[in-house]
């Protein structure tokens, strides 16, 4: 009994972060996106950071919408993430 109770447990403890993780999304306001180029470097750049899940990039709105594991990543990443490609984002309001 005492086995089964630590098993139990035991598989709790490792299901229970991934019960707790949420996809959420955000809409990063981006600089400098002045060419037809730009979209493609802000998306690999922000689709390299773990626990992303998808990119949207709109060229028209000068926009990065992304969906990501709020388990894996922090939207302070994904703004580091535009900044160190040479696109400063900040979340859009």
């Amino acid at each position: 009994m005492i086995k089964l109770f630590a098993v139990t447990m035991g598989l709790t403890l490792l299901v229970a972060p991934a019960a707790l993780a949420a996809e959420k999304s955000v809409t990063l306001a981006v600089e400098n996106m002045t060419c037809v180029a730009c979209p493609h470097i802000i998306k690999g750049s922000l689709a390299a950071v773990p626990g992303v899940i998808n990119v949207v990039i709109s060229f028209a709105d000068k926009t990065a919408t992304v969906a990501y594991d709020d388990a894996k990543v922090t939207v302070p990443v994904l703004i580091s993430a535009t900044t160190n490609a040479g696109y400063p984002s900040a979340p859009k309001s």
